[in-house]
């Protein structure tokens, strides 16, 4: 099935305008560009504040740290929020690389014999508001079958070797080398009948970080 493009909201090949990494430039940037938005000049925000040009020019250059006092009064003379000031300040982000052969293995709840999950990577605090567990799952002879994993998010399979019949809701799918099964984790889902042993797939689990963490 092909997924037309108009239906993809976000572009992964933008590049977003790079953030500073300095706060008092930071700052400076978002009071200049809110003030442009609303077409006033310097000397208009400071009648508008009660600031001087020169203490307004000093923030918007980056050049002085402004009190939150000072903030405030920005916030509300622009109509933007305090936090808006600091949307461009430079934050750690974090990622992490997992050898081949490595991750850390691990029982799921609801894992049965024979099945090996490797977990290759997670990140807890991150900024998009959605956790994500990728799992290097092995199924071998001496696994069980199961369908049913039913847990909040979405899951994305991969199958990389052997072949199983995946069960989600009441569909089957004859999953081979190559193949993708994406799908409402809320459904009752997992291996119907494991075909060609041993068989490896990926499952990548996003969920919000608020919600249910996947059983």
């Amino acid at each position: 099935m092909r997924v037309e493009e108009a239906t993809l909201i976000q572009n992964p090949h933008a590049v977003r305008e790079p953030k500073e990494n300095n706060l008092e430039m930071a700052i400076g940037h978002e009071v200049r560009a809110a003030r442009r938005q609303l077409g006033i000049t310097v000397a208009d925000l400071a009648a508008a504040t009660g600031l001087s040009i020169g203490m307004l020019s000093k923030i918007e250059n980056g050049n002085i740290s402004p009190s939150l006092t000072t903030l405030q009064s920005l916030s509300r003379a622009l109509g933007v929020p305090i936090t808006a000031f600091f949307r461009r300040y430079e934050e750690p982000r974090n990622a992490v690389f997992v050898k081949s052969g490595e991750g850390v293995e691990l029982e799921r709840r609801g894992t049965r014999a024979g099945h090996q999950y490797r977990l290759l990577g997670h990140i807890d605090n991150n900024s998009s508001g959605v956790m994500v567990e990728p799992y290097l799952i092995t199924l071998s002879q001496d696994s069980d079958t199961f369908p049913t994993f039913q847990h909040a998010g979405l899951e994305f399979l991969h199958m990389l070797e052997g072949e199983v019949v995946y069960r989600h809701g009441d569909q089957l799918f004859h999953m081979q080398p190559g193949d993708s099964l994406f799908f409402d984790a809320d459904a009752p889902h997992g291996p119907e009948q494991l075909v060609r042993l041993p068989a490896q797939y990926l499952s990548i689990i996003s969920y919000p970080k608020s919600g249910t963490e996947p059983g």
